[in-house]
């Protein structure tokens, strides 16, 4: 999945940024309000971490801006702000969900994913694929009753051929929800990803689709 944090205080935003990339998510950061609309308006995220006090447009504007828009991503606000007015009017404007600094770094984890979840409309972290078994929360796999360890970006690859099993994913879309928009390496990283995921999970599972992409299949 990719996030875009949007916080102007660096040392946070670089902080979160880290946490977030390690446990498998592509992460973006911008420190300014207007840069943060731009950037989100554009697409391809899948949550928006929104700091509220930010330099050039506030994250209420940010966040009205683009319900006004029509863009549905789902947003979690941050603000050093305490009081219920305050979360009222984050929560008025068109944001998912809000979080107060300072704030539990597991508690963010876990409110991620929680929209992650909702917003994907299933309430459980389990994808279930043949006898394939992912557990989001945990980032754990397991083949029926053997687990197979995974690095974060192997796991976070599979996610993504997971949420749409039985479909092609294309490698674009894996490139854009696995890596961030930073990434200026060989594109071909998704193959190689893909191949060692062949070779724990087992060859058939991952189908080539020549010319398209990827296939998880139920086995």
């Amino acid at each position: 999945m990719r996030l875009l944090i949007v916080e102007d205080e660096k040392r946070l935003a670089v902080s979160l940024a880290k946490g977030l990339t390690a446990e498998g998510f592509a992460v973006d950061v911008v420190h300014d309000g207007l840069e943060g609309l731009h950037r989100a308006a554009g697409g391809g995220y899948d949550l928006v971490v929104l700091d509220i006090m930010l330099p050039g447009m506030n994250g209420y504007r940010v966040c009205a801006a683009l319900r006004a828009a029509g863009h549905d991503v789902p947003i979690l606000m941050l603000t050093a702000k305490d009081g219920e007015y305050d979360e009222a009017e984050g929560l008025d404007t068109g944001a998912d969900d809000y979080l107060t600094k300072p704030f539990s770094y597991v508690v963010l984890v876990a409110r991620v994913r929680a929209l992650l979840r909702r917003r994907s409309g299933s309430p459980s972290p389990v994808l279930t694929v043949g006898t394939l078994r992912l557990d989001t929360a945990a980032r754990r796999v397991h083949r029926g009753e053997e687990e197979v360890t995974l690095t974060a970006k192997e796991f976070a690859v599979l996610e993504q051929l997971a949420v749409r099993a039985g479909e092609v994913v294309g490698k674009a879309d894996i490139m854009e929800h696995v890596w961030d928009f930073a990434y200026d390496g060989d594109p071909n990283i998704v193959e190689v990803y893909v191949s060692t995921l062949r070779r724990k999970l087992g060859a058939a599972a991952i189908r080539t689709v020549r010319g398209a992409g990827y296939r998880l299949e139920a086995r």
